[in-house]
């Protein structure tokens, strides 16, 4: 049974790999960048997602992939900002997978820079590569400020980590940078950002990475 299972579960890796790999190929063509948005529900992904629409979309052309166990709701969301947006429903599931995404990709060959929202998890994502170049983590501090620490697998393959909600921190009674610490040691090479989307902490430092991201389109 665990022979079988294994195969299984290999079988389903490599066909991942291959249908990431034709998803890269295909944003790279056409000079998009992708940016995988994971963690857990309530951590501020979509709200992420609007406030960067809404600061950028005059300069360049954005579209949005919304994952979850039924997206409609943070689809309309999103799409309510007058973008190209496509909601992913995952069922049972709780990930995106390659396949699930390689439906869609198509529609985004005329953006700019693509968003996909995966469903909220902190664990489930880890495993399945969809295509992006980027890999955004965020965390809210009412999670705990052991969080990171707890989930270090997610965090290990992040080029931005987000720590959101700091306003809220002494309330929550939670240490910011034990956070930053943690995040630190298990991910040295990650841009670590704190943030409050409500208050506007963080927000321009996001702003400023992206800018950057954009700027290298093509090298």
């Amino acid at each position: 049974m665990h022979k079988i299972e294994v195969e299984a579960e290999h079988d389903i890796l490599s066909l991942n790999k291959r249908l990431a790999k034709e998803n890269r190929e295909f944003l790279e063509k056409h000079g998009v960048i992708a940016i995988n948005v994971m963690g857990a529900i309530g951590s501020g992904k979509t709200l992420l997602i609007e406030k960067t629409i809404e600061a950028l979309k005059d300069r360049i052309k954005i579209g949005a992939i919304l994952g979850d166990v039924i997206a409609k709701e943070d689809y309309e969301r999103v799409a309510r900002h007058g973008i190209k947006a496509e909601p992913l429903n995952t069922g049972k599931e709780c990930h995106l997978d390659a396949h699930l995404v390689h439906h869609v990709i198509e529609k985004f060959g005329d953006v700019d820079l693509l968003f996909i929202e995966n469903v909220g998890n902190l664990i489930c994502p880890v495993d399945f590569d969809l295509g992006e170049r980027y890999r955004v983590v965020m965390v809210s501090v009412t999670e705990g400020d052991d969080v990171v620490k707890k989930h270090p697998e997610i965090f290990r393959l992040a080029d931005v980590i987000i720590i959101n909600k700091v306003a809220l921190a002494k309330a929550v009674e939670a240490d910011v940078d034990k956070m930053v610490k943690d995040a630190e040691r298990i991910n040295p090479k990650a841009r670590i950002i704190r943030m409050d989307l409500r208050k506007g902490i963080g927000f321009e430092e996001w702003l400023e990475w992206l800018r950057c991201v954009l700027q290298s389109r093509g090298e």
